[in-house]
This record gives structure tokens, C-alpha cells and sequence, in this order.
């Protein structure tokens, strides 16, 4: 019968610790536990020869007593006690075990002394076991989550902010069992997983085994609240007073303390927080905290200068146009823009680009007027591009 090397089963080195020894073991027996490949001759044959070795390999005189004979037996572990070398062992050579006659109530080879740890207490440590056996860990005190929620507003109620009421679907900690999830009462088997302590999860076209969030990972809990159902939360729909400030912008977030989903155990409740989305204006473009807008003036107010009013975001304000003024002149009207979050003193600017506006319907006698002009100005503004 060919030696087994326990080390390599595990996938440790010869040095590894006892926490890495139980460490391997846990992810080992987990991954081929007969409960999660059912049928699986080559996983259950895979399992078995995990237990063995980390039923050798755990106890620290099986383990010195395989380390010298590269194999463990009763007859070795009394030679190893009397100092002696059996014939055939060949100490740090691949492990070996017999492993016929195998209690799996006492993960001991017949007749042994029985000083190991048993398979119902490697059972037990991996996926919860009895209630006699190990108790499922208490939940811990845990924070709420944040939820997010997006709101749309206007151009105007933006730049001005505004309060509002918004719906939230949240939850708040169980009143029955103060967020733990259960109130006592016997050990069950976790529905949820099934007792294997692992769920499967989708990510796109994979699936992989993540820690059951119900049991943590324990296969086993207490009977769930039957007010809860086991969550530790209940569903809560509730109107929440939102001041929003003026100057969001889209993309902004406005926090609201203590509106997100419900904590455990005592700990405190998530924070709401809302996502601003603002619609277009007719007439104005923002940038960051400064205002856009494009303003038509005539002919004669662009030549001879004048004193115009252009929109803003809080009114009308006067504009004074220089004689002279060129089509798409930008002027700066200072502090006119949006309200800056990160200064409520401070303000952006507004740029008024103006658009020189013909008039659609001349008479002869504007006619006349311009050929008069055009002939006692006769300026090509084409001369700089070297054009006639």
C-alpha cells in the first residue's frame, strides 16, 4: 500500500503551524464535503484522506511520530514512546495509514488509544455541529448600510435649493429581538445554506461559494425570530424631510444622518444619501460654479455702445455694452453665478457672450442707409484672412 504524504494532502509545508494545519483543513473539507458534492465518489475518497491527515497531522504526537517514520500507527507511536525504529520506517519519508476499519465517530484507527481530536468535533468545528457540540457565534454589533436615492430638480431649484418630502424604503433594527436575529431557543440547521455553511452566488457566467451571511459560516443558528425571520431588521417605509442647498449640481450628494437601513445589536442606523440629477435651462449653461448665457443685441447698439438688461439666475441686471462691440464679445458679471457648496459667502460668475442679431425685414429706406454707409466705410474685415 502506498505512503500518503500528509503535507502534500493538506497543500502545507513540513513547517507549517497549527493554524495553518486547521486552516487548510477547514478550506479542504469544505470544498469536498459529501453534503456539497453529493455522489461524488472522488470528493467523499478526497475528504476521507483530508480528515486523516489532519487527524495525524493536528495532534502533536501522532505528528512527531509521523514526522520520524513518515507514517503513523499504534505500533510506531509505541516505538517512538520506547525510542525504538521498527524495520521498514523510514523516517521524513511520504505519510502512510491504514485506513481500513476507519471510525468515522472517533476518526480513530480501531483500537486505538483515542488520544486525537474526534470526527464529530472536526464536524462540529467546520460547520457548527450540535447545540451540544459547538454554539453558532452570536451575532456582533453592526452599522447600518447607506442607501442612496437619486432626485431630480430644476435649473432653478438648484441654484436656489429647496426642502422637500421623499419616500425611503428602509429598515429599522427588530423590535423583538433587538437586531440578533433570533431569541434563543434550540439550534437549527440554517435554512439559508442548508447546513454547509457556504451559499452560491452568480457573477455573470461564474458562480462561486461565499460565507453564508444568516449562520456566518457555521451551518447553524438559532431558530430565527419570527418577527424578522431570522434578518435582525423589518421593512420600514418612512417620509424623510430633505433640505437641499442651494448650488447642487448634478452628481451632487446631500447627506442625511440616520435614514439608511437599520443597525444590529444596538449599532446605529446607515445614512441616507441623495444623488441630484439637474434638468436643462432654456437659456443658461453652467460651469461648475459659473453662468453662461448668449445675448442678442442690434446693430446700432453694437457700433454706437449702449446699456442693455440680460437675464440672470436671481433677476434682471444692466449690461453695459462699449461702442464698437464685436459679435461674441464676452463680458463678466461677477458674483451672478450659482452659490458655491464649499463657501455659502461665495458665489461663481456669470459670462454674457453677445450675438450681434441683423434685422430680418429691411425697408428701402435702411437700404439706402447702408449703401450710404458701405460707401463712406469701405472696410474689409476679410483683409487680415488676405482675402478681398
Amino acid at each position: 500500500m502506498a505512503k500518503k504524504d500528509y503535507y502534500e494532502i493538506l497543500g502545507i509545508k513540513r513547517d507549517a503551524k497549527p493554524e495553518e494545519i486547521k486552516k487548510a483543513y477547514r478550506r479542504l473539507a469544505r470544498k469536498y464535503h459529501p453534503d456539497v458534492n453529493p455522489g461524488d465518489k472522488a470528493s467523499e475518497e478526497r475528504f476521507k484522506l483530508t480528515t486523516e491527515a489532519h487527524d495525524v497531522l493536528s495532534d502533536p504526537k501522532k505528528r512527531k511520530v509521523y514526522d520520524r517514520f513518515g507514517e503513523y500507527s499504534e505500533n510506531l507511536a509505541d516505538a517512538h514512546a520506547r525510542g525504538a525504529s521498527p524495520s521498514g520506517g523510514r523516517a521524513g519519508g511520504p505519510a502512510g495509514f491504514d485506513f481500513t476499519g476507519f471510525d468515522w465517530g472517533s476518526a480513530a484507527p480501531q483500537g486505538g488509544a483515542g488520544g486525537g481530536s474526534s470526527f464529530r468535533d472536526i464536524f462540529a468545528d467546520l460547520f457548527g455541529g450540535t447545540g451540544k457540540d459547538k454554539e453558532p457565534p452570536r451575532p456582533q454589533p453592526q452599522r447600518g448600510a447607506d442607501i442612496e436615492m437619486p432626485l431630480s430638480l430644476s435649473f432653478e431649484e438648484a441654484i436656489k435649493g429647496l426642502t422637500t418630502n421623499i419616500t425611503v424604503n428602509r429598515s429599522e433594527q427588530c423590535s423583538r429581538c433587538n437586531g440578533a436575529g433570533d431569541i434563543g431557543g434550540p439550534v437549527v440547521v440554517c435554512q439559508t445554506c442548508k447546513g454547509s455553511g457556504q451559499v452560491q452566488r452568480a457573477g455573470g457566467r461564474l458562480r462561486f461559494s461565499q460565507e453564508c451571511p444568516d449562520c456566518a459560516g457555521s451551518g447553524r443558528r438559532r431558530t430565527p425570530c419570527s418577527l424578522c425571520k431570522g434578518k435582525g431588521t423589518t421593512p420600514k417605509t418612512e417620509t424623510v424631510k430633505v433640505r437641499i442647498p442651494a448650488g447642487v449640481d448634478t452628481g451632487s450628494r446631500v447627506r442625511i444622518p440616520g435614514k439608511g437601513e437599520g443597525g444590529r445589536m444596538g449599532a446605529p442606523p446607515g445614512d441616507l444619501h441623495i444623488i441630484t440629477n439637474v434638468g436643462p435651462h432654456k437659456y443658461f449653461t453652467r460651469k461648475g460654479d459659473n453662468i453662461y448665457v448668449t445675448v442678442p443685441i442690434t446693430v446700432p447698439e453694437a457700433a454706437l455702445g449702449a446699456k442693455i438688461e440680460v437675464p440672470t439666475v436671481e433677476g434682471k441686471a444692466q449690461l453695459r455694452i462699449a461702442p464698437g462691440t464685436q459679435s461674441g464679445q464676452r463680458f463678466r458679471l461677477r458674483q451672478r453665478g450659482a452659490p458655491s457648496l464649499r463657501d455659502p459667502n461665495a458665489r461663481g460668475d456669470q459670462f454674457v457672450d453677445v450675438q450681434i442679431a441683423l434685422p430680418t425685414v429691411i425697408s428701402e429706406e435702411t437700404k439706402e442707409l447702408l449703401r450710404q454707409y458701405a460707401k463712406s466705410n469701405e472696410e474689409n474685415p476679410r483683409v487680415a484672412m488676405g482675402l478681398e
